[in-house]
């Protein structure tokens, strides 16, 4: 919300705020995109040998900071469900929920490559069901792409969103959403057999048209020969330095998720720290009477206070 000026003339000293405390959005000016990265941009960096740089945003605010911070691809990832709306596991999150956050990180994104997951139960009853969620996420919310777990059982779910002129970004591995079927969450592809299996999910997913593919919780060895395998580019979180690119969720990076880091995970700063910090100065500061200060009260114009002190003596000699 802004006010509109007042001339120099009319203020007589008032100290007045042309901004409230809401987040600016950007300007008509500044709203057009350059250089917006696309599927095409992943190719030519993983041909080029360019690490691919992504991380999850889940609102308006922090898409923005991980966009203007050059991060190439950014992804809103049911795991808002543990990060931002306090689930235990990513399966109750919804399409309404998915919709939601996708607009408002949509709204910031102006250089980055956006990709939406589909929800647990969006995909899995019918392609006719995965086409329209799918198209929602695009049409509605504004994301390039969709990312929908699975392997060789979903390549022709791949194929049918393809063929519909929907991206898609495969994930294999440890994949969340499967979290009960695989008894936990726990790194995948450690036996030959499991080695293989992967390899062929890989294959079966780019054979689909993935423009991408998640390599999640996988011995660094095997991300390694997927990645030299793949057409297309890899994504790792957990999979080790040989993928085309890495991705991290924004919570852990920040130590913002009240739990323990995976191994995989790296703490770039103390977000907890630092906003416990701040938040018990501002108790103290409202407690002891030193927030608000003057400086920080608007005031009367002096002609009204002038018209204030000089009717207070007629008021008490009525």
């Amino acid at each position: 919300m802004q006010f509109r000026a007042a001339s120099a003339s009319r203020l007589h000293g008032v100290a007045l705020e042309f901004h409230m405390s809401v987040t600016q959005l950007r300007t008509s000016a500044a709203s057009a995109p350059t250089g917006r990265i696309t599927s095409d941009s992943f190719l030519q960096k993983k041909h080029a040998r360019q690490p691919i740089t992504a991380l999850t945003a889940y609102d308006y605010p922090t898409a923005r900071l991980v966009d203007e911070a050059g991060i190439d691809m950014v992804l809103v990832g049911d795991s808002l469900g543990m990060v931002v709306l306090g689930y235990e596991n990513t399966l109750p999150v919804t399409m309404d929920e998915m919709l939601h956050h996708t607009r408002a990180v949509a709204r910031a994104v102006r250089r980055a490559f956006l990709v939406a997951d589909m929800p647990y139960g969006s995909y899995h009853a019918s392609s006719r069901d995965a086409v329209r969620n799918a198209v929602r996420l695009i049409k509605e919310a504004g994301a390039q792409a969709v990312k929908i777990e699975g392997g060789s059982s979903r390549a022709r779910l791949v194929q049918r969103l393809t063929d519909a002129e929907i991206p898609v970004v495969g994930h294999i591995g440890l994949t969340p959403q499967s979290v009960h079927s695989m008894g936990g969450y726990h790194v995948q592809g450690r036996s030959l057999e499991a080695f293989d299996r992967l390899l062929a999910d890989a294959r079966a997913l780019e054979d689909a048209g993935a423009i991408a593919i998640v390599l999640e919780g996988i011995p660094r060895e095997l991300a390694a020969t997927i990645t030299a395998q793949s057409g297309v580019p890899t994504i790792g979180i957990g999979a080790g330095p040989e993928c085309d690119g890495q991705i991290l969720v924004f919570h852990d990076l920040f130590n913002l998720t009240y739990s323990p880091t995976a191994k995989f995970s790296h703490q770039y700063a103390d977000g907890a720290a630092f906003f416990a910090g701040a938040l018990a100065q501002y108790r103290d500061d409202v407690a002891t009477h030193r927030f608000p200060s003057d400086a920080e009260s608007y005031h009367l114009p002096r002609r009204v206070m002038a018209e204030l002190e000089a009717a207070q003596p007629r008021a008490r000699k009525a």
